[in-house]
């Protein structure tokens, strides 16, 4: 995909965006494009017998991104959604369309405090306003970069296990 903050080269990115940062609008055409695309697998799964209370949709850094669109915007009726280094830009598609809407995904959200790529405070500051719209969930920070860790991933573990017992 053309990807504009390296001048419309192509590059493997979930969507296109003007530049990397909170305060710019949302690329919605894009965004939509591959939530329509991931859409199907998670139709598919649901055809083939797995309930949506059993999905979990998550990513790290644009994935989580794009994951809080899928679970946020399109199947809030998933179990859970997990954001590692994730943002959302101000004024979010998903904070206008989830205002008033009862019942949403859970969230497990992490973040690296040395993060800076995408600031820890930018990932903050997209769970409390999730949060503040009535999303449930938790928020934990690491002292790391732009990347994950295995405490991380064994915590995110358990919180799926917790979330999808068997």
């Amino acid at each position: 995909m053309p990807y504009t903050p390296y001048n419309g080269h192509e590059s493997t990115v979930w969507f296109d965006r003007r530049k990397i940062s909170a305060s710019v609008p949302e690329e919605k055409t894009s965004i939509d494009a591959t939530a329509f695309s991931l859409s199907h697998i998670i139709q598919t799964e649901v055809q083939g017998g797995i309930p949506p209370s059993r999905i979990v949709i998550g990513g790290f850094s644009m994935g989580a991104a794009m994951s809080m669109h899928l679970g946020y915007r399109y199947h809030r009726d998933v179990a859970g959604v997990f954001a590692l280094s994730g943002f959302l830009n101000h004024g979010s598609s998903v904070y206008e369309e989830i205002k008033g809407v009862k019942d949403l995904p859970l969230l497990f959200q992490c973040h690296g405090t040395k993060d800076e790529l995408v600031s820890e405070a930018w990932g903050k500051e997209t769970y409390d306003k999730l949060t503040e719209l009535g999303v449930k969930g938790e928020y934990h920070t690491f002292d790391i970069f732009h990347e994950f860790n295995k405490r991380e991933i064994l915590m995110l573990r358990e919180w799926i296990l917790k979330l999808l017992p068997e």
